[in-house]
């Protein structure tokens, strides 16, 4: 992948965490907010004084989650989908997972198909 490549994949995929993440919250009734800076999209859980952090590597072609429960390094896969360098799991169905348990309700983000 080339770097024009992964920074237009990349922009693309933060473009669908921050939709998706404010479409599950509207969902569960959770109070959050996202605010983008640049390569950085910073997830504000408001009831309960948390963030996750989504940013994107361009030297290492990844991107990064920085949440409650640690760090994450997530690199685009033959199947098209960001999966994690060390476990192998899927970007969207990682940040359903932290963000509900840093949220106290279930989070449920889809990866759209024209985000990778």
């Amino acid at each position: 992948m080339s770097e024009s490549e992964f920074l237009a994949a990349a922009e693309a995929t933060l473009d669908a965490i921050e939709i998706g993440m404010e479409r599950a919250g509207d969902a569960a009734d959770v109070d959050l907010e996202c605010s983008r800076s640049g390569n950085v999209l910073e997830i504000e859980f408001i009831d309960q004084g948390s963030k996750i952090i989504v940013n994107t590597q361009a030297a290492m072609k990844e991107i990064w989650v920085a949440a409650r429960a640690g760090g994450f390094h997530y690199r685009m896969a033959d199947d098209q989908l960001w999966k994690d360098t060390r476990d192998g799991s899927e970007l969207f169905a990682a940040l359903s997972r932290l963000a509900s348990a840093q949220a106290g309700a279930i989070l449920h983000l889809k990866q759209d198909p024209g985000s990778a």
